[in-house]
């Protein structure tokens, strides 16, 4: 069976290694320019992204355009055998555009309009803005839309950030009647505005969250978050359209990296490739733990291939450092390549960098950059980066391939948005997103490929569904879960589940609500813990898991009563001692299981998975057990598997392999039955599907 995908383009069937070019900025030293594309085809980058930030460089005047320079590039490109992501310079806009048209400003939260300035500082619904875009990508799109060297469009750069002024103000109200039916009794309802006798009987009295004003109806706040996220997706739809007529076949996507601002599950769908901003930072975290960056940078890989259910681009990455970090560290020996190739271990058929070569001024010039200020190649960054360039073109067959998938976390834009708005039981900080990576790390360790999915998504392709701290659930899709489960399917949820429904009401009857029957259990209370307080989850003697032990949970503690579940373990102390901690509930074909507190050993989740995965039949990429901090993650087309065996752990490394025959991708050499990796060192195997 064939698995394997189209590439990006058809021009250029192979892995994408290139960067963001910024050829305006040396515009003056035509020497750097000549010089540059020598240093592509040698680090062998065949792609660039140019034209991201260059609107004045384009317009340099209102309705004066000057094309002369990209048109050279372009050309130059062309005859060199590199390729173009063509962007739409939307993400910063001209100062003669600000101080003639000030409506384009922002206003933020305080209701002060902006000055002129970084980026990203403009208004979605603007439409002065909108139609000043319209025209540049127009005029952009009929020049170079069936140009040699152009694979796609890059529409504008990291989407985020909101307007409170006057016009999206309008623009909400007018958003918020047509959700609510035009009907101030049901959005009142849904607010529960009359708490704190906030009921509107005006739609004029509506506002936007105000640090001066209202920001504590909940409803509202996830309202407005929803609006925000709905009118970048719909200023992003505008601009595809600006260029799309001029070459339908030209695939458009828009680089994504603020996680929180816009519901990127939304934007992918109106984009035909999926592609993200990578910026983990090695060996400087606060506990200097890279295995588990490296397992929250493989549950985002994760999830941006999941938006599409197909190879996804890693757009930007650092060859080298970042400039924002409180401690600026550079990239330890073998890591460049390590971290390079996760990203395709998890789905991208691309490594691009920011930057090609540092700015000479203003705020990246210290950035990391694959041409350093030096301007020569003769740098341990540049061989890093030739070295991944000489490993992506060794892997042509991998482009396309996809990977199959068994497991699923679900991560919800409006869950995250709500759960975080919550006012209760451990305002210092709930952790939904460690608490997700908790989840996902145990399954990284253990090999298992994850997609990281909605709740309205399709259950019935997994053998097992997490749902971490699923707070905002909706009836609907608390059924939907209800079915998977009758129909033979494994979900595991968690305290903090079932509270509110999609207006961020809770909902009555008891918790998780809807997932009550699924889980089998009442959770009457729920306790949020100081960061001095320790509990523990203590197994059941011949648990249905067959787990044993004693671990350490901290942090929240929900009091359950079984409905349904068994316990297959208890709490250790309080006065809820010896109460069910974690539950099953078998119910129709399938099994629910219900962690009632944040175990704190992370061992624990990788015993729990290793169970539940043997239970379920699910695959792992390697049928052996893998040193912490060591993954293996799998692509394939159907015929052969491509197996991505890295190293995280900071030290080397066996992995006795499962039996199966195996060869070293590059050197088509056989594989020894025990594979030694080096300090952040990696293998690419291949073996039959």
């Amino acid at each position: 069976m064939n698995m394997k995908l189209s590439p990006v383009s058809s021009k250029i069937p192979a892995m994408l290694h290139g960067a963001d070019y910024n050829p305006e900025q040396w515009l003056k030293y035509p020497e750097v320019l000549r010089e540059d594309i020598r240093m592509m085809k040698l680090a062998k980058c065949n792609v660039m992204s140019v034209g991201i930030f260059s609107w004045v460089s384009l317009e340099p005047e209102e309705g004066v355009f000057t094309f002369h320079w990209l048109d050279s590039i372009l050309d130059t490109f062309a005859e060199n055998g590199i390729y173009a992501f063509l962007a739409t310079p939307s993400g910063a806009r001209p100062a003669w555009m600000s101080a003639k048209y000030p409506e384009v400003l922002r206003v933020e939260r305080n209701r002060v309009r902006n000055l002129h300035g970084v980026r990203h500082n403009h208004c979605y619904t603007s439409p002065v803005y909108r139609q000043k875009t319209a025209l540049l990508n127009g005029k952009l799109a009929e020049r170079y839309a069936d140009h040699p060297a152009g694979i796609g469009w890059h529409i504008s750069n990291e989407y985020g950030g909101e307007c409170h002024c006057d016009l999206c103000q309008a623009n909400f109200r007018e958003w918020l009647k047509v959700k609510y039916d035009d009907s101030l009794d049901e959005l009142n309802h849904a607010w529960w505005a009359t708490f704190w006798s906030h009921t509107y009987t005006s739609w004029d009295q509506v506002e936007s969250p105000a640090p001066h004003g209202e920001n504590q109806v909940h409803g509202l706040n996830l309202d407005w978050r929803r609006f925000v996220s709905e009118s970048t997706i719909d200023f992003c739809q505008h601009e595809i359209d600006s260029v799309r007529n001029y070459n339908s076949e030209l695939p458009v996507t828009t680089n994504m990296h603020n996680i929180d601002g816009v519901d990127y599950r939304k934007l992918a769908k109106i984009l035909d490739v999926v592609s993200w901003d990578a910026y983990p930072a090695w060996g400087y975290t606060e506990d200097n733990d890279d295995a588990r960056l490296a397992a929250w940078t493989a549950m985002h890989h994760d999830m941006f291939r999941t938006f599409k259910h197909k190879p996804f681009l890693l757009m930007e990455s650092t060859p080298s450092l970042t400039n924002w970090q409180s401690v600026s560290k550079l990239k330890r020996p073998g890591m460049h390549k390590l971290s390079s190739l996760q990203a395709v271990a998890h789905g991208s058929d691309s490594v691009q960098y920011f930057q090609w070569r540092k700015s000479r001024g203003s705020s990246e010039k210290f950035h990391g950059a694959v041409i350093d200020h030096s301007g020569h190649a003769e740098t341990r960054v540049f061989r890093d980066v030739a070295e991944v360039g000489r490993t992506l073109a060794e892997l042509q067959d991998v482009v396309g391939t996809t990977t199959p998938v068994q497991t699923a976390i679900i991560y919800d834009w409006d869950n995250r948005w709500a759960v975080k708005d919550a006012q209760g039981i451990r305002n210092s900080g709930l952790k939904y997103e460690e608490t997700v990576l908790q989840h996902y790390q145990a399954l990284w360790e253990l090999g298992i490929p994850v997609d990281i999915i909605g709740s309205e998504e399709d259950f019935s392709a997994y053998k097992l569904v997490i749902g971490p701290m699923l707070y905002l659930i909706s009836e609907d899709n608390g059924k939907r879960i209800e079915k998977y489960v009758e129909e033979g399917g494994t979900f595991l949820g968690t305290y903090w589940s079932g509270v509110v429904g999609e207006t961020d009401l809770c909902h009555l009857g008891g918790f998780p609500g809807p997932l009550r029957r699924t889980l089998g259990i009442w959770a009457e209370e729920t306790e949020g813990l100081h960061s001095r307080d320790l509990n523990g989850l203590v197994m059941n003697s011949g648990n249905a898991l067959s787990l044993e032990g004693d671990y350490d949970a901290h942090e929240i503690a929900e009091l359950i009563h079984l409905e349904g579940a068994e316990a297959l373990g208890t709490y250790r102390t309080d006065f809820y001692a010896r109460q069910p901690a974690l539950t099953l509930n078998r119910l129709g074909e399938g099994r629910a299981y219900h962690l009632a507190t944040r175990v704190k050993d992370a061992g624990f989740y990788v015993e729990l998975y290793a169970a539940i995965a043997k239970q379920a039949g699910i695959v792992r990429t390697l049928d052996t057990e893998l040193p912490a901090g060591v993954t293996a993650q799998w692509r394939t087309d159907g015929a052969i598997d491509y197996v991505f065996v890295q190293n995280f752990s900071g030290m080397e490394q066996s992995v006795e392999l499962d039996g199966r025959a195996y060869t070293e991708l590059e050197s088509g050499e056989a594989v020894p039955a025990v594979l030694t990796l080096p300090v952040h060192g990696l293998a690419i195997l291949k073996r039959a599907h």
